[in-house]
This record gives C-alpha cells, structure tokens and sequence, in this order.
C-alpha cells in the first residue's frame, strides 16, 4: 500500500478529520489520535516505509484474531503495540526505553486529578 502523494502532505487524504458518516468521532480518545499521528511523523521521517507499516499492524491484529474480545474495540491498542514493534524493530527505541515511558505514563495517570490533562515531566 502505498499513501497518495501531493504537495502538502503525502497522508492528508488517509487523517480522519471530523466526524464518521454515522456522526461518531473518528477517534474514541485523544491517545488514539496522537498514535496515528506520531505513526505518519515517523514515516514522514523514512523511519520505515508504509508497505512495512502495513506488514507489522497486519501481524499484530493477526496474531490476536483468536481472541473472544471485541477487535474492531481494540483497534488503536493494536496500532500502539506495532507502532512499538517497529519503533523497536527500526532501533528508534528499545524495550528499555518503551518500559520506562509506559511506568512514566502510569505514574503520572495515577497522580493526574480526576478531568485534568496527564503530563509527563522529564
């Protein structure tokens, strides 16, 4: 699969914008949204190609298509674990430094007010 190309950005017509056609949002929750989009920056970046993009989100959802849950609920839980799969795979972050940015996640969630932003300080 290759994106279309144009002079702004090659992925402009592939960003959801606004609302489905049934009225839902495209994305359910700002995290979903900031992993499509940190997916496209490192693209944009040549941290690998949209073919290879392609191949490990597609063995990803394959490898949990036996799961009783709901898939299509999952979707951007899935796009997060190949978009650390290739970040890793590429060598722009090892296992390490994925682990301490999710316990740094975590910890700054569990310390967050109920309705505040999390922010993660470095």
């Amino acid at each position: 699969m290759t994106p279309p190309d144009g002079p702004q950005n090659a992925f402009a017509t592939l960003i959801p914008a606004g609302l489905k056609d049934d009225g839902a949002p495209v994305f359910a929750e700002p995290w979903q949204a900031q992993a499509f989009a940190m997916t496209i920056a490192l693209f944009e970046q040549s941290l690998f190609t949209w073919d290879e993009w392609a191949e490990t989100l597609g063995r990803v959802i394959a490898s949990r298509q036996g799961q009783a849950d709901q898939m299509g609920a999952r979707y951007y839980e899935l796009w997060l674990e190949a978009l650390e799969h290739i970040a890793s795979d590429k060598g722009a972050a090892g296992a390490d430094t994925l682990a301490s940015l999710k316990n740094a996640w975590a910890d700054a969630y569990r310390h967050t007010p109920h309705g505040q932003p999390v922010v993660l300080k470095r």
